[in-house]
């Protein structure tokens, strides 16, 4: 398990957070770092992905007008190649994964990481 992980959202991914949220119900991230846009973390409703044994929760994201942490899953062999970065989730114009909820808004989510200090 990370010992104080860096997981944090820019002002544009909290905005679409909050959107999602208001939508859809309480949210949660994962990344795998497999297939389907895996260097892109996916937003699901909360409990939609089933995490395992090999998934670790980095953070539980405080997003200012969503009442819930919003849980950020990163699959454990991932975290392991990134262990050494702090992570920042944004939004891009442009169409990713179907499997995520802001798909059909012609955004995505996207990871930012740089090496820890």
């Amino acid at each position: 398990m990370p010992v104080d992980p860096v997981v944090s959202v820019t002002p544009a991914a909290a905005d679409l957070i909050r959107s999602l949220r208001g939508r859809h119900g309480p949210l949660m991230f994962h990344q795998s770092g497999g297939c389907c846009d895996g260097s892109a973390p996916m937003c699901f409703l909360a409990g939609e992905f089933r995490t395992g044994a090999s998934d670790i929760l980095l953070a539980s994201l405080s997003v200012d007008g969503v009442s819930e942490p919003v849980e950020f899953w990163m699959s454990t062999s991932q975290w392991e190649l990134w262990k050494h970065t702090t992570l920042t989730v944004d939004v891009v114009p442009g169409r990713g994964s179907g499997f995520s909820l802001e798909a059909p808004e012609g955004v995505r989510f996207l990871i930012r990481s740089r090496l820890a200090p």
